[in-house]
């Protein structure tokens, strides 16, 4: 049965001058396209590495890539290279939307030494927390106004969605084609009610970005019932919070690999290297 493969030649020209190039001393690298294809084919359809196809090559090459990539962070810099390219063409919409969303853990998701891995490249949690669906990773998404991943990030399942916002805001980084600093800076955040904080308030107030976050009944009746003390509401544009629905889009889109929407992987680095290359994926596509 041939396999189906998602890397279009289109895409991989896009890609392939993003590749790390072969060492000067040791072996070469085996194949980048074939091996891309190999992890891609593994989270898609969320089954065993060993289960991988013999055209796609040996399962050991595509799992020690895919780890070796993510803790020296090749998987990170290729992703930033393609929303640098993106940026030059005008392509990224700086209307950014934030939420997250809960992935199912499997049972050999558990298990792994609880120290994380030497260097700090791992959680010591490995990014998994028991909720009253049990185990669960939590996958917190910046998206731009074209439902397309700018930023992600991952916690324990239980974590919440407010003590992460500055950590993805943080993860917001475009080079510039050219001279100059990296963009980090959206014109705007749109963002639900679990959100709605002093601190993300002043956070985004502090760095010139406009916040487009309901305010959560509660909050609303508590301020009402200081009176004068209560201060003013916060602004609302209720027109451009329509498009909240690009980062829910967005997650959608990154849910259709199984092994995405359920984490079989140990390590936290290992699902985010996967996270990674999906999203990489998703903006050579167009």
């Amino acid at each position: 049965m041939p396999v189906r493969l998602v890397i279009t030649d289109a895409m991989w020209d896009r890609i392939e001058p993003l590749m790390p190039a072969d060492p000067v001393r040791g072996r070469r690298w085996a194949d980048h396209r074939r091996t891309l294809e190999a992890i891609a084919w593994k989270y898609r359809t969320c089954s065993p590495w060993r289960d991988l196809p013999e055209e796609l090559g040996s399962f050991q090459t595509a799992h020690k890539r895919l780890i070796r990539w993510a803790v020296d962070g090749t998987w990170e810099r290729i992703f930033a290279a393609v929303l640098a390219a993106a940026d030059a063409g005008d392509e990224v919409g700086w209307t950014v939307s934030v939420d997250s969303t809960v992935c199912r853990a499997h049972q050999h998701a558990a298990g792994a030494r609880k120290r994380g891995r030497p260097g700090g490249f791992e959680p010591e949690d490995h990014a998994l927390g028991r909720s009253r669906g049990g185990l669960s990773t939590k996958v917190h998404v910046a998206s731009d106004s074209q439902a397309r991943p700018l930023a992600l990030h991952v916690t324990a399942g239980q974590a919440g969605d407010a003590p992460a916002f500055e950590a993805v805001m943080a993860r917001i980084r475009v080079p510039r084609s050219g001279s100059g600093r990296p963009r980090t800076r959206p014109e705007a955040v749109l963002a639900d009610r679990a959100y709605s904080s002093r601190a993300i308030r002043g956070h985004l107030r502090r760095r010139g970005i406009q916040a487009v976050i309901p305010q959560p009944a509660d909050q609303i009746r508590h301020r009402l019932r200081r009176g004068r003390s209560g201060g003013r509401p916060p602004s609302f544009d209720a027109e451009a919070y329509k498009l909240r629905n690009t980062v829910e889009r967005c997650i959608n889109r990154l849910k259709q690999w199984r092994g995405l929407a359920m984490r079989t992987d140990k390590l936290a680095i290992a699902y985010q290297a996967a996270l990674h290359l999906a999203a990489i994926l998703t903006w050579t596509r167009r």
